[in-house]
């Protein structure tokens, strides 16, 4: 393997929600049926810290309070093993389908029930699905509003049902009516005039993972970090099937059992940290 140089510090995410919980599955399942579902959230958690661990790494886990309610301990060993913990929301639902007022209830709960776990402030925020689109800007003020420093959520690629089109690629400062928040926008690689999706996810287990590893080798070159995300029940190939149409079981199904190993050949070839390590969120420059 070529080895590419490892002066920048990207940033390794991981948004910590159950397998039954994804988007992909909301026409499937009933969410008053959650908590009769087998959990194997700590099973994909576990696998995830012992990697970052096998490769001196540190991330950001964006964790549902859905989930950090029903698993106290896991969260306290999320930030026990040196990872930063923050805001998923609270059950998973997208901003898309929250009014103003249900958000601010979703960040605001999210955030009091991780902090009474973790002993620290919760920083960051990513929305469920990256669902913060273009005319729901009105999220990130009351984001700043709540206290929080940063978000991940603006990817900005144009794709079905999420996506920021025409956001920044670059880490960014964004200037808002209610304060200033920091943005870290997923990896794209930019080809033909288009920006393609390129941060982990689906396209980790199922493109060319040269797909991933250029995008993070063009950010290296410029001296920019750059964000990556994982989710737990994508290194969990033994989790319960859900009887769902093709295209839904091929997405979350295709790839579970390489996810690992090509997770590991990341993070040995680049260097990761958690955005709350970010120099440039205590700076007042350009992130």
């Amino acid at each position: 393997m070529n080895q590419t140089p490892r002066a920048t510090e990207h940033f390794f995410t991981v948004d910590v929600e159950e397998y039954f919980q994804v988007s992909t599955f909301e026409p499937y399942l009933d969410r008053g049926d959650w908590d009769k579902m087998p959990s194997r959230v700590a099973v994909g958690v576990e696998e995830l810290l012992a990697a970052l661990e096998r490769c001196g790494a540190h991330g950001t886990f964006f964790t549902l309070g859905w989930i950090a309610k029903r698993h106290r301990r896991l969260v306290e060993s999320i930030a026990l093993a040196g990872h930063e913990v923050a805001s998923h929301g609270w059950d998973h639902r997208r901003v898309t389908t929250l009014t103003p007022d249900a958000f601010r209830e979703q960040v605001r709960s999210s955030k009091a029930t991780l902090e009474d776990i973790v002993g620290t402030a919760v920083l960051g925020y990513r929305a469920p699905s990256f669902s913060i689109v273009k005319g729901l800007e009105w999220a990130l003020d009351i984001l700043a509003e709540e206290g929080y420093r940063y978000d991940s959520s603006l990817y900005p690629v144009q794709r079905p049902g999420y996506g920021y089109a025409g956001g920044q690629r670059d880490p960014y400062w964004l200037e808002r009516p209610s304060g200033r928040l920091a943005e870290f926008p997923p990896a794209t690689l930019r080809r033909l005039g288009l920006n393609l999706p390129a941060a982990g996810g689906a396209y980790l287990r199922i493109l060319p993972l040269g797909l991933v590893t250029t995008a993070i080798r063009e950010f290296n070159g410029r001296g920019i970090p750059t964000t990556v995300y994982i989710h737990p029940w994508e290194v969990d190939p033994e989790q319960p099937r859900i009887r769902v149409r093709t295209l839904a079981r091929m997405r979350h199904y295709t790839g579970l059992e390489r996810t690992l190993e090509r997770l590991e050949r990341l993070l040995s070839e680049f260097r990761f940290t958690s955005i709350s390590r970010s120099p440039h969120l205590n700076s007042q420059a350009t992130v």
